[in-house]
């Protein structure tokens, strides 16, 4: 059974995962979600003005008080700047499997901070709230992100086809990842 405790603050080497907040808003639309690079590996379309950043960052604080609402601000420790986003979600309390997903601003690629959050919040996944399964998937024109989930132990089970559209509405491909519980504590 999934053990839920929210958006605890989570700390790594580099890193302070922590639950958005409304004053965050313009480092949220500036650093990654009105960033067409970062928007091309998403489902949603680049946003356009921070009042579209705005409202997503006011719906995700308002569901913070659910205790099955798992959703990071990733700040680096040394800067306090806000780089990215990390959550667990679609929990499935028939199998205790979750999915993760991320975004990480455009000026902080390839510099490991999406391995150092993600590895974080795995192990919150399996030590903290015992999650069975937890699955990811990228698009396979992203192949960085795939290294990203090997190197925190997640192999890869597949590919299915067209799974996504995009906001440009082209179909993608994506690449899907999962790791188990029993594997990784072993």
């Amino acid at each position: 059974m999934i053990n839920y405790s929210g958006t605890p603050l989570i700390e790594t080497h580099r890193l302070l995962l922590r639950p958005l907040k409304q004053y965050d808003t313009q480092s949220v639309f500036d650093h990654w979600l009105s960033d067409e690079r970062v928007a091309d590996n998403r489902v949603n379309a680049a946003h356009t003005n921070v009042a579209q950043t705005e409202e997503r960052v006011t719906k995700i604080v308002s569901q913070y008080e659910n205790r099955d609402f798992c959703y990071w601000g990733i700040e680096l420790k040394e800067s306090g700047e806000l780089i990215g986003e990390i959550d667990l979600y679609d929990f499935d309390s028939s199998t205790d499997n979750c999915e993760v997903s991320y975004s990480l601003g455009f000026k902080w690629w390839n510099q490991g901070y999406g391995t150092e959050a993600l590895q974080a919040i795995v192990e919150f996944g399996f030590r903290q709230m015992n999650i069975h399964k937890i699955s990811a998937a990228h698009n396979t024109d992203n192949p960085a992100s795939g290294r990203i989930m090997t190197k925190v132990g997640m192999e890869q089970e597949g590919v299915i086809r067209h799974m996504i559209r995009n906001a440009k509405n082209q179909y993608k491909d994506c690449a899907v990842y999962g790791i188990l519980r029993e594997d990784y504590l072993s």
